[in-house]
């Protein structure tokens, strides 16, 4: 499924200071999150996830994603306070291959003697703009009588003020 916002993810990953993060479900159905530093997308706007430790939580939960059809969620936090969630389906794992060669040498020339477990590809389904300012415009608009006292208050006596 395409997704418009494409073209936002590929923008906040291009920044050297966004962090993404990858969302999975452990066997009990409980959130498991974690920095994904080698994240990127791909040609196709799928997110394609680096795991370089065979047991780790995450590759164990996103080979369970993949045989059960489990959501994930990639988070990317930008400096300036976008933030961009994006859900999605895992389709494939790489453990061999052109493809899986290519990040191989990648992880090695940056970290020098580690290993790569799996190159993940990852759909994206949606993606939702978190951005505060964005949320909060959004929560003034469906919600314009939720105000917190002391912020009432506040323009009450400032308003007192200017009288």
């Amino acid at each position: 499924m395409p997704v418009n916002n494409t073209v936002n993810l590929k923008e906040l990953l291009s920044q050297p200071t966004t962090i993404g993060t990858i969302a999975t479900l452990d066997e009990s159905g409980a959130p498991y999150s974690v920095p994904s530093p080698f994240l990127r997308l791909d040609a196709e706007g799928r997110f394609i996830h680096l795991e370089l430790l065979e047991t780790s939580t995450t590759h164990r939960n996103l080979l369970r994603s993949i045989w059960f059809d489990h959501p994930v969620s990639v988070t990317l936090s930008g400096k300036a306070g976008d933030v961009l969630v994006a859900r999605g389906k895992v389709r494939k794992a790489h453990v061999s291959g052109p493809l899986f060669s290519h990040y191989y040498r990648e992880v090695r020339e940056t970290l020098g003697d580690a290993d790569l477990a799996a190159v993940w590809v990852i759909e994206v389904i949606e993606v939702i703009d978190e951005s505060y300012a964005l949320r909060k415009a959004r929560e003034e608009e469906l919600h314009p009588f939720f105000m917190h006292l002391d912020r009432l208050a506040a323009e009450q006596t400032s308003t007192a003020i200017e009288r």
